[in-house]
């Protein structure tokens, strides 16, 4: 179960943020409802000593803004239950943009033109198929392509200069000379694509205490085809799946206090469990901030996230990041002298800010990821449901996916604005051990640590993608080997799991389903 000690001192910080950040010449009115806000919020985010029946508001895993639509293939696809109808159309056209397929440049739909040089898709859905997680190819290559799945790449750093880049968090990683940060399988006509992944497994079986055996399958990268001469003798090689797009602008509007709280990077109350935030740089706010989101929670804002998806995986600008060759390096010449599709402004498009995807665009499909609906629990009173999640808390399961926050106030966002919500992450780093480490460190994040990933919606899985594979590079053909793919930290929750009774580890399996 989450440490009552490290929820006593969630609970505390947040009180205590609420009186600190009162300005001096604040109303005494206004201090008090900060101050009765955090201790309601303390109060409900209490982890649950009952199990015989699901607590209040368990269903709505988004607060109010979560969809209760029927469960589908478009399940994940569906706006904040909450939202105004006048905010409904900037959610269909930013949905339109997401679903855009863009062409390489100069071509007559300058709307849409300036793809690439490099890229991995042509658009955001390709990689977030109905708005869900991304999947490893079924054969390698050429029998079948990765899209919904790339490789970071990085190298140590090499020069005083970027030591000091990646201290002052200006830098999360040092790119691959050649290549970049990240590995391009497509490119426009006249411009090589930069190599192909191939993935070679190996199967290692795992017995169960009731002599279940479970296959475990264990991957090794390696990058063919290489368009630009070799890779660095240093590179550092990461697998990375998309992750659903459900729930964003909810992780955004959790307090910075409240996950700053649960991080116990010394272990101090001996649990062994040593959560660290991670910080990366705010582009546009010019400054290190906390990370939230991706695999090693590098983006701190929905924005700057997708603008830099914008960026890597397509190829087109935005203000945020304005160059127009996305990821090609200097040594990739003819990727940085390809024609662009940026626009200036004329008769036609007289707001053009010289952008591929210009500021109108980038602001649609980042407000159309930040109102994309969690989906509502269900079976939350079914026994083998309540069974799995008295197992899931005494596991030590909630040390890490820690079920409940409260998002904090805020005016201009009311349908996200101070909702009990469900995500199941503290989005807090982990040392997940060796068998899931990647030896590429990212920011604060070593090369075993992983932001802890929301469970909301992982029941879906199959029902919206198609397919039950888990974990940041999709190894996991299911849930239960998802968990015992689990180490470090969580090392004692696996084992946990290895010795259950067979009706305790299907219990368990009904709980997250039901997420």
């Amino acid at each position: 179960m989450f440490p009552a000690a490290r929820w006593a001192r969630v609970a505390a910080v947040v009180v205590l943020t609420a009186g600190a950040t009162a300005a001096p010449t604040a109303r005494a009115g206004e201090t008090e409802a900060k101050t009765s806000d955090a201790a309601r919020a303390a109060r409900v985010v209490q982890p649950t000593t009952d199990f015989s029946r699901a607590e209040a508001f368990e269903t709505m895993q988004g607060g109010a803004a979560t969809s209760t639509k029927m469960v589908n293939a478009d399940s994940f696809s569906h706006f904040a239950a909450n939202m105004p109808f006048a905010r409904e159309i900037d959610f269909k056209v930013g949905n339109g943009f997401f679903r855009r397929l863009w062409v390489s440049a100069p071509a007559s739909t300058r709307s849409s033109d300036g793809l690439g040089p490099l890229f991995n898709a042509r658009s955001c859905q390709r990689c977030h198929l109905k708005d869900g997680r991304g999947h490893p190819p079924k054969a390698n290559w050429p029998d079948d392509s990765a899209v919904s799945m790339f490789l970071r790449l990085s190298i140590p750093p090499q020069t005083e200069a970027e030591r000091k880049a990646l201290a002052d968090h200006r830098l999360s990683v040092v790119p691959e000379p050649t290549y970049g940060t990240q590995l391009q399988d497509f490119a426009i006509q006249g411009i090589a694509p930069e190599g192909r992944m191939h993935i070679t497994y190996s199967e290692e079986t795992v017995t169960l205490a009731d002599g279940t055996t479970v296959s475990l399958r264990r991957p090794v990268y390696t990058v063919t085809d290489l368009g630009y001469g070799p890779l660095h003798p240093d590179v550092m090689i990461s697998p990375r799946v998309a992750n659903p797009m459900i729930g964003l602008g909810l992780l955004e509007m959790i307090d910075e206090a409240d996950i700053r709280a649960g991080a116990d990077p010394e272990d101090r109350d001996g649990d062994g469990i040593s959560g660290r935030v991670q910080v990366t740089w705010d582009r546009e706010a010019g400054r290190a901030v906390l990370g939230r989101f991706g695999w090693k929670a590098g983006e701190p804002t929905v924005r700057q996230q997708s603008a830099h998806a914008f960026s890597g995986d397509i190829g087109i600008s935005t203000p945020p990041a304005p160059a127009h060759w996305g990821d090609c390096t200097a040594a990739q010449t003819a990727c940085r002298t390809a024609p662009d599709g940026g626009t200036t402004p004329d008769a036609a498009n007289p707001t053009a800010d010289g952008m591929e995807a210009s500021e109108k665009v980038l602001s649609l499909v980042s407000f159309y990821a930040q109102n994309l609906a969690v989906p509502q629990r269900r079976d939350v009173d079914a026994p083998q449901v309540l069974a799995g999640k008295k197992v899931f808390y005494e596991s030590g399961c909630t040390s890490c996916h820690r079920p409940k926050f409260v998002t904090r106030r805020d005016p201009a966002q009311k349908e996200k604005s101070f909702q009990l919500i469900w995500p199941y992450s503290d989005m807090l780093l982990h040392d997940m051990g060796e068998g899931l480490a990647d030896h590429r460190p990212e920011g604060l994040a070593n090369g075993r640590e992983w932001r802890t990933p929301p469970l909301w919606g992982i029941g879906l899985t199959k029902t919206v993608s198609g397919h039950t594979f888990f974990l940041h590079d999709g190894r996991a053909r299911n849930l239960l080997e998802a968990i015992l793919w689990h180490g470090g930290e969580a090392a004692a929750a696996r084992d946990t799991v290895k010795t259950m009774t067979t009706k305790d580890r299907e219990a368990l399996l009904a709980f997250l389903n039901s997420l």
